[in-house]
């Protein structure tokens, strides 16, 4: 096992590390021809920063924080911006997936350490995307039940008083540093896993374990490799 003592619980990011999050190529699908190719990567990539902007204020629920991204970027680049564009986008988020192979090393780690997510999804999505990944999980946590979303400390204040841990009980994985791993790490949380996925720069100064194969988390717990 690498990491010196078993945790109470192994938590979890969902959308981006465990959920193929794919808003990229929704919003490409409900824009349609009305997003020009010459303006296609700035948009996306615009409304990628205005959402984690949005994230950083008062709570708003996550389809404002897709409408609010939008109309951001649209003003930014001088595109038009439909209510219902948004409103598309928001509904797509619960059909999507997991990533090749998660849900089977979910279910290979369920077997030695409890499992747990904290999201930004709203509680409604959140518990359709579990679903999607046919593992169990103890417990879901929302930012709509949290009241705020990550990167905000106060995510993992509510997940310690939630599980009732302390940061030394738990191990944390992501493939975001922005949004949980620097948090993870100012919160005291040690035991943390990166799952690089390849849309984030690598932060090897958060003291994290870096995985590029998710079928490697559970061999972190000590568990073997599935025969090939």
């Amino acid at each position: 096992m690498t990491f010196e003592t078993k945790p109470k619980f192994v938590t979890f990011d969902m959308n981006g590390t465990l959920i193929k999050f794919a808003i990229a190529d929704a919003t490409r699908q409900v824009l349609g021809d009305r997003l020009p190719a010459e303006l296609a990567d700035a948009y996306l990539q615009a409304t990628k920063a205005y959402r984690i902007d949005e994230c950083m204020g008062e709570y708003k629920p996550f389809h404002q924080i897709i409408a609010n991204s939008m109309v951001r970027a649209s003003r930014r680049l001088g595109l038009e911006y439909r209510e219902a564009d948004a409103q598309a986008v928001y509904e797509l988020v619960p059909t999507w997936g997991p990533y090749p192979g998660v849900t089977e090393a979910l279910n290979r780690l369920a077997e030695a350490v409890p499992l747990v997510i904290i999201t930004n999804s709203d509680t409604a999505q959140a518990e359709r995307l579990a679903g999607n990944l046919q593992a169990p999980f103890e417990v879901v946590i929302t930012a709509e039940q949290m009241g705020l979303y990550k990167p905000r400390l106060g995510a993992f204040e509510y997940m310690f008083d939630k599980l009732g841990v302390s940061p030394e009980e738990i191990v944390h994985v992501s493939a975001s540093p922005m949004y949980d791993l620097r948090s993870a790490a100012v919160m005291g949380i040690k035991n943390k896993v990166y799952v690089d996925r390849g849309f984030e720069h690598d932060e090897p100064w958060l003291g994290y374990e870096r995985i590029t194969d998710i079928a490697d988390l559970p061999v972190l717990f000590g568990l073997p490799r599935p025969a090939a």
